[in-house]
């Protein structure tokens, strides 16, 4: 619907709070009220109390909503590719996730192949962790400009600072240091399927979103249609039985 949406959780009633429902064409939007501004594609959130982050995947930025009042670009020129610096200068390939952390907002840029983080500072910066662009990519574990991924769609983040990857086109869950810039695998063979069992045993298919909660990661396995569960502590990943 390319539109941002809140959901009043005591009154049980939704409201759109950005977007009319058209698909945007303007890479810098025009107009004073965010529900008559047409957005591309947003594809996830981060929060603040009075700041909401944007991943604009569409238009390849990062937006911003200020107190449900004022809309504007955060990052990203629009171009498609793969470019560090001031936040205004940055470019984004296909932004699909966004973690608020450690004065940072770590973004998945799925289509870079590549986790940016954006410095909240009075002078915001754009910087890579991992990933080198558009027509790089692959499978590599490492640190820094060794490491591959491949599309990376979802990011979350626990409580001591560790980033958790949903390395899609790869079929893996892995770790980034944001410190260090190290990354490692956690879970997956690489082949898809819907095997669980042992961290480096199970195997996933194109896994998209993360979750942490109370020493578990929940893992939207995408193209199984399913939700599964890495108990961290005892190293095991389980299918969500619902019902």
């Amino acid at each position: 619907n390319h539109a941002i949406r809140a959901i009043d959780l005591v009154r049980e009633e939704v409201r759109t709070v950005a977007g009319t429902g058209n698909l945007g064409r303007t890479l810098n939007p025009s107009g004073t009220v965010p529900t008559e501004i047409d957005l591309r594609s947003p594809w996830a959130l981060a929060a603040t109390e009075q700041v909401l982050f944007i991943a604009m995947a569409g238009s390849h930025q990062i937006w911003v909503l200020l107190d449900d009042q004022t809309l504007g670009v955060f990052a990203g020129t629009g171009a498609e590719t793969l470019l560090d610096g001031p936040r205004t200068e940055a470019a984004f390939n296909q932004p699909s996730d966004l973690v608020l952390d450690m004065g940072h907002l770590f973004v998945a840029d799925a289509e870079a192949s590549a986790i940016r983080a954006i410095e909240l500072r009075e002078e915001p910066r754009v910087m890579t962790l991992v990933g080198l662009g558009l027509f790089e990519f692959g499978d590599i574990d490492g640190t820094g400009a060794d490491v591959r991924l491949q599309h990376p769609t979802g990011l979350a983040g626990d409580a001591a600072g560790l980033l958790y990857i949903a390395d899609s086109y790869n079929h893996k869950v892995k770790t980034l240091d944001p410190t260090t810039g190290t990354v490692q695998t956690l879970i997956g063979t690489g082949q898809p399927g819907a095997v669980d069992g042992p961290l480096a045993q199970a195997q996933l298919y194109e896994p998209e979103g993360l979750a942490v909660l109370n020493g578990r990661l929940y893992i939207a396995d995408t193209n199984n249609h399913l939700i599964r569960v890495a108990v961290l502590a005892t190293g095991q990943v389980q299918t969500l039985q619902l019902r």
